[in-house]
């Protein structure tokens, strides 16, 4: 499996351990994604300081990423920290504690993206690459289905 990681994603995580290769890349929505999907699945990044940034001083930006990501098959926000972070209200931000739980709730909601709260940066490596994964697995698997003529039109990519 090789992975894009999009040239400013500024601290990529190295995939040591993984059976992956990886390469920088543009990526039009996301931090990383496969090769050759890259306009139909991308995952996002986050520490916990940027993710709060991205709920409120940044909040219109992001907005329009995640809209940008409902066009693509599969999206997700990786997040490196547990959300017991954010209800502690250890972040540095003047935005209250409901504020950005229900932030993350309406975006949740409104544009079809899981927050993933992976509780740090090992962790969202592992689910950045197990997403990616299998992704790519239910692709070949889609593909094997088409060639023996089991062909279904409503296929989901992203089960």
């Amino acid at each position: 499996m090789r992975l894009i990681i999009d040239t400013r994603e500024q601290t990529p995580y190295g995939f040591e351990g993984y059976d992956v290769q990886t390469e920088r890349g543009t990526l039009p929505t996301g931090d990383y994604s496969l090769a050759g999907f890259e306009d139909r699945v991308a995952i996002e990044r986050k520490s916990l300081d940027d993710l709060i940034g991205c709920l409120s001083h940044d909040r219109e930006r992001f907005e329009k990423e995640l809209c940008r990501a409902k066009a693509l098959d599969f999206f997700s926000v990786v997040i490196e920290a547990p959300l017991s972070n954010i209800l502690a209200s250890r972040f540095r931000s003047r935005m209250t504690v409901n504020a950005a739980v229900e932030t993350i709730a309406a975006f949740s909601t409104r544009y079809r993206t899981p927050f993933l709260f992976c509780g740090n940066r090992a962790g969202g490596e592992r689910m950045t690459y197990s997403l990616l994964a299998k992704y790519g697995h239910n692709i070949l698997r889609a593909a094997r289905l088409f060639e023996k003529g089991n062909r279904h039109d409503n296929l989901s990519f992203a089960e």
